[in-house]
């Protein structure tokens, strides 16, 4: 499944100096996914990419078998303060119907606000992001006990750098899928690591900070120079 962009900011050097060099991203996703009560099939799908700069984009489908036809499945409504950056469109094909949500640059800190887009009743899965100087570790929970046998419950991450470790299957070196058996408490698990944007922005604005100094020496140099070899 493909996946899931906050160009850093750089910060003044004091600011970022200030900064403990281990930054902790911590967010709890709470997707409650409908489930009617006469539903015999479930179909949720999520696939999240996070970008170099921690920012994430994807999509979220959250679909049954109708009851009948006035059935039109469960409804993905984004929190007011996602409204820019989610947007729900319905959901048919393959005799499911749904919604399925599409949002993009979201920052570790708005992705929690996903757990917003809630319907009547449900399981969860719960999500962790985690950084730790460059070491980016994703975990969470999905507890599927409610989900009714034949449901297809998948959860795909593509992230910006080969993933070392997971509990999940490897579609390719940065991209790993957790297919979540229902009736079960499943447990996700995957580590990566990339440069710390917070770092790289540091980096960039040391960069402008011995440009400028180095202007200055300059300049003080020559006037220095000058003032001992006066032009004639």
């Amino acid at each position: 499944m493909a996946a899931w962009h906050d160009n850093a900011v750089q910060q003044p050097h004091s600011d970022v100096r200030s900064r403990s060099r281990v930054r902790l991203f911590a967010l709890s996703v709470l997707l409650l996914i409908c489930i009617p009560l006469l539903s015999g099939c479930l179909r949720v799908q999520a696939s999240l990419g996070v970008s170099p700069d921690d920012r994430v984009s994807g999509q979220i489908v959250a679909a049954t078998v109708p009851a009948d036809d006035n059935d039109k499945g469960p409804e993905l409504i984004p929190p007011d303060s996602l409204t820019q950056k989610v947007r729900v469109q319905a959901y048919k094909q393959d005799g499911f119907v749904g919604s399925q949500a599409f949002f993009s640059d979201l920052t570790f800190g708005e992705v929690q606000q996903l757990g917003a887009m809630s319907s009547q009743t449900g399981s969860s899965i719960q999500l962790d992001f985690r950084r730790n100087g460059d070491v980016v570790v994703l975990e969470g929970k999905a507890d599927l006990k409610s989900v009714p046998d034949g449901s297809d419950v998948q959860f795909s991450v593509a992230f910006p750098a080969r993933v070392n470790t997971t509990n999940g299957t490897r579609d390719a070196d940065s991209i790993v899928t957790w297919k979540l058996p229902p009736g079960e408490v499943s447990t996700l698990r995957a580590e990566t690591r990339y440069a710390d944007p917070s770092t790289r922005g540091f980096a960039g604005w040391a960069g402008i900070v011995a440009g400028v100094t180095l202007g200055v020496a300059l300049v003080v140099g020559a006037m220095a120079y000058f003032s001992r070899h006066p032009r004639r």
